[in-house]
C-alpha cells in the first residue's frame, strides 16, 4: 500500500511577492524558492484574500473567506469552523503546527483555541514574545519554550526536530514564519549579522522607486530576512531528503500577504493594492513537480482543498476554495479581496483590471461588511502594472468601472450572502470637478 504524502506549509509573514528570482528580482534572494516554482508548480498570479494577517491565516486554515469565518480583522479567534489539521487527522495524519498563530484571544494560546492541532509549538503574536536572536513560544500545556538561534532558524530547527519523529507516519506540518515582518516594537525590519549591508541600497521595485516611504531605510534588512528564509527552506529540503522523505513530501510555499512599505497609507499593509496582495506562492512534490507555470489567478483560499486534494483527503462541501488539481475548468477569472482596520473595502482583481470601492461612513474595526460602498480606484495592470495612475473620473473609462462594479457587486453576493450598491462620482465623470493628484495616485 502506497504511504499517503506528507505535507509542510512553508509560511512566511509579509512578503511581497517580487522578492523572488522567479518574479524578476535580480539579488538572488531565493534560489530554493526559485527551484521548487520551477520543478514543482509555480502559481504565479498568487494573491492573498484579506491583506491583514489574522483574516488571511483564517482562510489558509479554512479555505474561506473572512467573512464566513468572521475572523475580518486581527484579535479575532477562530472558532466554529472545520480547520484543514482536522480534515488531515480525519485522513489519518499526525498534525503540527510551528511558529505564529494569531488566531486566538489568549497568550499562550489556550488548547480549545489551537485547531485539533495533535502538537503545538507557537505563539499568537510571534512579534510580541521574542525578538530575532530570543524566540519564545509556547507548548500544547502553555509552557514556555525557549528556542536558541536567529528566529527564521530556530523555528526551522524546530520543525526538522518534529519531522524527525515523525519520520515513519504521515504528517501535516505547518511551520508559520515571522520574517519578513517587521519588528513591531523598534519598527525596523532585524536580519541576521552582515546581511542588511549585503542588502542596503541596491534594487528597489518600481512602485517603491516612485513612490518612497520607508523602503529606502527598510529594504536592506528586508531583503536580508527574505535571504534567511530561502536559506532556512534549502535546509528543511536537506533535512526531508537526509531522511529519505523529499520523494513522499509536499510543500506549499507562501505568505499572509506583501508589503508598501508605508507608501499607500501610514503603515506597511491593509492595502489592496499589489505590493500588500500579490504573494509568492508555489507547490513541490507529489502531484505537482512538474506542473509548470500556473497563470490563473489564485488565491489563499484555494490552497486547503489543493492539499486536501493532493493527499487524497476528502474536500468539504462548505469551503469556498477550489483545488488547482482539478484541472481548473471555469476556473475564476477574477480574485475577491476583502479589507479591513484601514477601511471597509472590498476590490476585484482580473488580469488586466483592479477596481476597488470603499464604504467612508464605516467603522474599519467594528464593521464587517457595508451596504453601500463608493467607488475609489480602477488600475489598468496592463499598462500601469505599479499602480500609479487612478483611472477613477477618466470618462474614457467610465464603462470599465460600471462593468467591474457590477462583477464585484456579483461577488459580495455569491460570498458575503448580502447585497450591496455602488455610487459613483457623477461630478468626476461628468468634468464638473477636477481630479486631485492625490486621487490619480491612488
Amino acid at each position: 500500500m502506497k504511504k499517503k504524502p506528507n505535507v509542510i506549509v512553508f509560511f512566511t509573514d509579509q512578503q511581497r511577492w517580487d522578492t523572488t528570482g522567479v518574479h524578476g528580482n535580480p539579488l538572488d534572494l531565493t534560489p530554493n524558492f526559485d527551484r521548487i516554482a520551477m520543478e514543482g508548480t509555480h502559481c504565479f498570479n498568487a494573491f492573498t484574500n484579506q491583506p491583514v494577517c489574522a483574516p488571511a491565516r483564517a482562510i489558509l486554515q479554512t479555505g474561506k473567506y473572512a467573512t464566513t469565518t468572521g475572523v475580518y480583522r486581527n484579535a479575532i479567534p477562530l472558532k466554529g469552523h472545520k480547520n484543514i489539521s482536522e480534515c488531515f487527522k480525519e485522513g489519518g495524519y499526525n498534525t503540527a503546527y510551528i511558529g505564529k498563530w494569531h488566531l486566538a484571544a489568549k497568550e499562550p494560546v489556550p488548547q480549545n483555541e489551537q485547531a485539533s492541532y495533535d502538537y503545538w509549538l507557537a505563539s499568537n503574536a510571534l512579534e510580541h514574545t521574542s525578538t530575532p536572536f530570543h524566540t519564545v513560544v509556547y507548548n500544547k500545556e502553555g509552557n514556555e519554550v525557549f528556542l536558541p538561534g536567529y528566529r527564521t532558524d530556530a523555528l526551522t530547527d524546530a520543525a526538522i526536530r518534529y519531522i524527525e519523529s515523525q519520520r515513519e507516519n504521515p504528517f501535516f506540518l505547518f511551520l508559520s514564519h515571522l520574517e519578513p515582518h517587521h519588528q513591531n516594537h523598534v519598527d525596523d525590519y532585524p536580519p541576521p549579522p552582515l546581511y542588511r549591508d549585503r542588502y542596503t541600497d541596491r534594487w528597489v521595485p518600481p512602485d517603491l522607486a516612485s513612490l518612497g516611504g520607508s523602503s529606502a531605510r527598510h529594504l536592506g534588512g528586508y531583503y536580508g530576512m527574505v535571504k534567511r528564509l530561502d536559506e532556512a527552506l534549502g535546509r528543511l529540503m536537506d533535512a526531508l531528503k537526509s531522511m529519505k522523505l523529499d520523494k513522499n513530501t509536499i510543500i506549499l510555499f507562501t505568505t499572509d500577504h506583501g508589503s508598501h512599505f508605508k507608501t499607500r497609507n501610514s503603515e506597511y499593509k491593509r492595502s489592496c493594492h499589489e505590493a500588500s496582495v500579490r504573494i509568492p506562492m508555489a507547490l513541490y512534490g507529489p502531484g505537482f513537480n512538474g506542473g509548470g507555470r500556473i497563470t490563473d489567478l489564485v488565491s489563499l483560499v484555494d490552497m486547503p482543498p489543493t492539499l486536501l486534494d493532493a493527499a487524497g483527503l476528502e474536500i468539504p462541501p462548505d469551503m469556498e476554495g477550489r483545488s488547482i488539481l482539478d484541472g481548473r475548468k471555469d476556473w475564476p477569472d477574477d480574485v475577491f479581496i476583502q479589507i479591513s482596520e484601514s477601511q471597509v473595502g472590498r476590490a476585484i482583481r482580473t488580469k488586466r483590471w483592479k477596481f476597488g470601492v470603499t464604504a467612508a461612513d464605516r467603522d474599519s474595526i467594528k464593521d464587517m461588511d457595508a451596504p453601500v460602498y463608493a467607488e475609489q480606484y480602477l488600475y489598468d495592470l496592463e499598462h500601469d502594472p505599479h499602480e500609479q495612475v487612478n483611472l477613477i473620473g477618466f470618462s474614457s473609462h467610465r464603462e470599465v468601472s460600471q462593468k467591474m462594479g457590477e462583477r464585484l457587486l456579483s461577488r459580495i453576493e455569491k460570498i458575503e450572502k448580502k447585497k450591496a450598491s455602488i455610487t459613483y462620482n457623477e461630478e468626476i465623470r461628468s468634468g464638473q470637478r477636477k481630479v486631485s493628484p492625490e486621487e490619480v495616485q491612488g
